[in-house]
């Protein structure tokens, strides 16, 4: 016996950062671009270069982390990209607030000084991110790290515009974009997040040109009503028809507006008559170009009332016009009632200011040919999305585009290339700064514009690898293998990758999406902090360690399932570390210093203990190969954590003590054989095979205490580095299914004896006798040939096998596997003082249940409680009253065995 190379305790702290920045001076992670090997890679979905890390993060980046680890062990080159991302609208809006707590604006620096503060301010804190996923144990290649505006991203920035420019994809025109009046920019669709809102829904009269009568429009934001140029009715609505073609009177303003027809009107709605105001609603700009309306704006980029409104309105802030509005109509004869109407509102997804519908010159994507070739890439299974079900919201998407509005009316971007002749009006779109106007001598003037931030990360796939250079790592890595992604951007970012990988590579940018689910508390509701219930993965990194939170998100992200994530889980998944530390750590000291010499025996040399613990041991690599390949990583996860706590450690471990030269220590009895040296040494060679294979395969999903596990292992010289390490060869001469049955034997048998000892409090230290009635001779003899084994894991001194016996009469008794077990309770108990302590559990459980179910009872309590208190009381009830029979069955039992 040996002294163990690990401490008593793990400590992660310590570990982790020693084997970060170990696994950094060797290089690790770092891919070389042009092996031979296969290509695997992979690009991080780059967090704000504002951002922290929180668990949706955590869990994204430990599922990637997994994927490369097992991928390196089975060989392939591995290429992980990291980056962050610069985050417009976000980056800009922190140092903003950081210049107003100085007093001062963006304006007042101007735009170069701004721009250099940024830049200044990412230098400083831009790197917290990167930091909290070193911590994650992320295995990227550091040294080709990215970010969205360095120089080799900005020079793919500008020739993607360029290029589709040139080919008519990227205009500039008027149209209906959302506008945020906060952060006074443009927002993508996608930007816009739609929150359910308690509005009212006004009717307001619009009196016919001719006196003739009037007509009464419905609408939820009557201050857009002073940009109306039309009233529109289904074609098919015979209430209207007669109207079609005549004029009604704006109230308030007294502009005359046509009433026209079209189907888009919903005759269902309201009373069919819709107020048309293109200025300041998606679907009215549509229908207004349709019938060749013009368009007024009302509401300027601050969300104030403009001149176009009326002197009346005109420098109102909008919802203040609003009610200025209804009080007018009310006061004018004009407004005819107002209902309550909850609908859903558009806020804007950075400040959650309600949106603007407004009309803007902008830059945009035409995005329907290049959305038709991202939709066949993924109906001919170039991509593969998992789970499937996301392809359906994919294609929907698809199906239903509209043109990419890319301008952003700020200033931390990429500037859009777009020059503009100031005498002549000519605009050049170029790759290099223009000198002079190509047409005039006048000057030209630069978009202030910069692009959508998501433009530049819709290149992220190839434009990291080098493009538009032709790149040694473009051509090994790309196609990317996969994307790990939430769902939340699928459209963001998924379906935008594809469609600039597509054009302009001619190639999917990956070849499967594996979108994972939400992490949510462990009551399924969205962490927040305004609700606090947010987990900060890092609070729990420090508490638990990374190994810890890894595995619990491992184990838990069940393909299409949503997590429900408590730090209970948490500190459970530390309780396993332990576990795997104490197992380590017995086993190093019962392993020579040297490691076990020589090669595993044959199969036929092993006794049931090494061909069982050996076959599970082949299935369990099968298993987890097929789950980390197939996207099931909890799978991966939990079968892992079963072979590891209950097989390898609560029986393998066990059986093989006796063989061990720490038998004594640990207080088992060693089996004394002719042969003990062989035993024993065939004992460790398997002991040492088993252990560290089971930590190459726990390694991508728990790589620090693996590692550090590793690093002790006797007779590894020279292999220190696990995550260097191949994956375990595969050893179908070693699979035995007969070894698997007879052990399930031995286990039933020892677990039913187990159960007896619980039941009536039979001590661990009681050593009984077990008589087995087993009338087939294959189970008999694999109960007889373990008989060792079954004694030392039951704590028997006696154990008898016979075909046809007669038990004592006080026996208790269980039936596996058509074996019958009896074990004689003579001496080892007491009936009348277990009777006795039966009687005093079962008053107590009475008492219990009675207070309980008064509670339940109480129609008072049930008004008062909480629901989730309310239901706490009933399972506590429910599960005293399972108690409660449990211990009227065994009382039962006992009074039958003293008859």
């Amino acid at each position: 016996m040996t002294e163990s190379k690990l401490p008593k305790g793990y400590e992660p702290h310590d570990v982790e950062a020693k084997w970060l920045e170990y696994w950094e001076e060797q290089a690790t992670f770092t891919a070389p671009s042009q092996a031979e090997r296969p290509a695997y890679s992979m690009v991080i979905p780059p967090p704000n270069v504002t951002g922290s890390l929180h668990m949706g993060h955590a869990l994204n980046l430990t599922l990637q982390d997994i994927l490369a680890r097992f991928h390196r062990q089975k060989g392939f080159d591995v290429l992980w990209v990291p980056g962050t991302d610069h985050a417009g609208i976000a980056t800009q809006n922190v140092v903003e607030k950081s210049l107003a707590a100085q007093g001062k604006s963006r304006e007042e620096l101007g735009r170069q000084a701004f721009v250099e503060r940024v830049w200044a301010w990412k230098e400083e804190y831009g790197g917290k991110i990167l930091n909290q996923v070193r911590r994650l144990g992320a295995s990227v290649d550091w040294t080709r790290l990215r970010f969205t505006m360095d120089d080799g991203l900005s020079k793919a920035v500008r020739e993607v515009f360029v290029r589709l420019y040139e080919e008519g994809l990227i205009y500039k025109g008027d149209y209906i974009i959302n506008w945020c009046p906060r952060c006074n920019t443009a927002l993508a669709d996608l930007e816009v997040e739609h929150a359910q809102t308690e509005g009212r829904l006004h009717a307001i009269r619009y009196p016919l040109a001719d006196g003739s009568g009037d007509l009464t429009v419905m609408t939820t934001r009557p201050e857009t009503m002073l940009g109306d140029t039309a009233v529109a009715v289904h074609p098919e609505d015979e209430r209207f028809a007669h109207l079609v073609g005549k004029e009604v009177i704006l109230p308030l303003v007294g502009r005359k507006l046509p009433i026209i027809a079209d189907s888009y009107v919903d005759r269902e709605f309201g009373t069919g008559c819709l107020k048309v105001t293109p200025a300041h609603d998606m679907n009215d700009f549509e229908l207004g170009r349709r019938h060749g309306l013009p368009s007024v704006k009302v509401i300027d980029d601050h969300g104030r009332m403009s001149a176009e409104a009326g002197p009346d309105y005109a420098g109102l802030d909008r919802m203040d016009c609003r009610k200025r509005i209804v009080a007018d109509l009310e006061e004018k004869g004009f407004l005819v009632r107002v209902e309550d109407h909850p609908h859903s509102v558009g806020h804007c997804y950075r400040c959650r200011t309600v949106i603007e519908p407004s009309v803007s010159k902008q830059w945009f994507v035409s995005v329907a040919p290049l959305a038709a070739a991202a939709r066949k890439a993924v109906e001919e299974g170039r991509t593969v999305i998992a789970p499937s079900q996301w392809e359906r919201t994919y294609f929907d998407w698809l199906d239903n585009i509209r043109d990419w509005c890319i301008s952003r009316q700020i200033w931390w971007g990429h500037r859009i290339p777009a020059w503009t002749c100031q005498a002549c009006g000519e605009m050049v779109v170029s790759r290099e700064d223009p000198k002079s106007c190509p047409s005039c001598p006048g000057k030209l003037v630069q978009e202030s514009d910069v692009l959508d931030t998501w433009f530049s990360s819709a290149l992220w796939p190839f434009s990291t690898l080098g493009w538009p250079d032709k790149t040694p790592e473009l051509k090994s890595y790309y196609p990317t293998s996969v994307l790990v992604t939430g769902f939340d951007i699928l459209f963001f970012w998924v379906a935008r990758m594809m469609m600039m990988g597509l054009h302009f590579q001619d190639e999917v940018p990956f070849r499967h999406v594996y979108i994972h689910a939400l992490v949510r508390d462990s009551d399924g509701q969205k962490m927040s902090k305004s609700k606090g219930n947010v987990i900060d993965p890092l609070t729990m990194v420090d508490k638990y360690g990374t190994d810890a939170l890894r595995m619990t998100l491992t184990a838990m992200a069940a393909m299409g399932r949503d997590i429900k994530l408590s730090e209970e889980r948490i500190q459970g998944y530390r309780f396993f570390v332990n576990k795997l530390w104490n197992a380590a750590r017995f086993a190093l000291i019962n392993l020579p210093q040297g490691g076990a010499q020589g090669v595993l025996p044959a199969a036929t040399e092993l006794d049931l203990r090494h061909r069982w613990i050996l076959t599970r041991l082949e299935q369990v690599k099968q298993e987890t190969a097929s789950a980390i390949t197939e996207y099931r990583f909890n799978d991966a996860a939990m079968g892992l954590y079963q072979f590891i706590w209950h097989e390898l450690c609560d029986w393998y471990l066990e059986m093989i003590k006796p063989d061990l030269p720490g038998a004594t220590a640990t207080g088992s009895e060693q089996i004394q054989t002719e042969d003990h040296d062989r035993v024993q040494a065939t004992a460790q060679i398997c002991l040492q095979t088993v252990l560290s294979e089971v930590l190459t395969l726990l390694h991508p999903i728990m790589p620090f205490v693996t590692q550090e596990i590793w690093s002790c292992l006797p007779g590894m010289e020279g292999r220190t580095n696990l995550a260097a390490q191949p994956f375990p060869p595969a050893r179908p001469d070693l699979f035995d299914e007969d070894a698997l049955r007879a052990m399930g034997l031995i286990q039933e048998v020892v677990v039913s004896v187990r159960n007896i000892r619980s039941e009536l409090s039979i001590g661990p230290s009681q050593k009984l006798d077990v008589l087995i009635r087993c009338p087939e001779t294959a189970l008999a003899e694999v109960l007889s040939t373990n008989r060792e084994t079954i004694m030392h894991l039951a704590r028997l001194q006696g154990f008898q096998v016979e075909s046809d016996l007669n038990p004592p009469k006080a026996s208790a008794s269980a039936v596996v596997q058509g074996v019958e077990v009896f074990v004689p309770l003579a001496g080892a108990v007491d009936f009348q003082t277990e009777l006795a302590r039966l009687e005093k559990e079962l008053s107590k459980a009475a008492k219990e249940l009675d207070i309980v179910t008064r509670k339940v009872n109480n129609d008072d309590f049930l008004a008062k409680a909480p629901d989730e208190v309310v239901e706490k009381e009933r399972a506590k009830a429910k599960t005293i009253a399972e108690k409660q029979s449990k211990l009227l069955a065994l009382r039962e039992r006992l009074q039958g065995l003293m008859e």
